[in-house]
């Protein structure tokens, strides 16, 4: 009902068997300031890129015929350099065992910072970020973790090459398994193979974002620009080498 400003009593019958507590709103600034406040709700980006939730839900996530689009994903593509020369410098065995010691680490690294891998191809990980900071984080955490590595092992064999692209895409189903295509993912993957042993190549979307710039300034890294030719990519790119 509608009720006319001045002084006011309110009666108030209350019918159930449980207390209540009668509450008196003054419609102003104040309540629309509270009531107006977005609630948090899961994006396609938060859950698509979940690790958990990959990894329960392999399968079935989307129909083969259906295409999600989102405007917004970090894609971060590694792979070992002369991983086929690690082989025949170490042996198999001794390959084998550094090649799943850092693919452990990167799995962890990834999850911890919010991302989900993708697949791995040979000595390759293809993981996604919601945000590009996720990514740059994991990215520095993954160098860190093979120097490391390499440490414990007392060699210097494993050289990673990073490259972290963020931009739209499509979200598909192939040979069972969720997948992602577009211009996005076709560039991440060119810039990781434009990178150098323990080099961080990134693009413009990614060093841009107000967070990524605050982590690499807190961290006292300053990229370093300059202008790449990519396979199948008409004009050149602006890419960052983090060092």
């Amino acid at each position: 009902m509608a009720l006319r400003p001045g002084p006011l009593r309110l009666s108030l019958d209350n019918h159930s068997a449980l207390r209540v507590l009668p509450t008196v709103w003054i419609a102003e600034a104040p309540l629309n300031e509270l009531t107006g406040k977005r609630k948090p709700f899961l994006t396609a980006n938060r859950l698509l890129t979940n690790q958990t939730f990959r990894d329960i839900y392999r399968t079935g996530t989307l129909n083969i015929d259906q295409r999600l689009k989102i405007t917004s994903l970090t894609f971060l593509f590694t792979d070992l350099k002369r991983s086929t020369e690690l082989y025949e410098r170490v042996g198999d065995l001794v390959a084998f065992d550094l090649v799943k010691a850092h693919f452990r680490l990167l799995l962890e690294i990834v999850a911890a910072e919010a991302g989900a891998v993708v697949k791995t191809i040979g000595d390759a990980v293809m993981a996604t970020f919601p945000t590009p900071d996720r990514a740059v984080k994991a990215a520095l955490r993954m160098r860190e973790a093979m120097r490391e590595l390499n440490t414990e092992y007392s060699r210097d064999d494993l050289l990673l090459k990073i490259g972290i692209h963020e931009g739209p895409c499509l979200a598909v189903t192939l040979d069972e398994r969720q997948d992602y295509f577009g211009q996005t993912v076709n560039i991440a993957s060119r810039v990781q193979n434009l990178a150098v042993s323990r080099a961080i190549l990134a693009t413009g979307s990614v060093v841009d974002d107000a967070q990524s710039s605050r982590l690499l300034a807190a961290a006292g890294l300053k990229p370093e620009s300059r202008r790449y030719a990519l396979r199948g990519i008409v004009d050149e790119l602006t890419l960052y080498e983090i060092p």
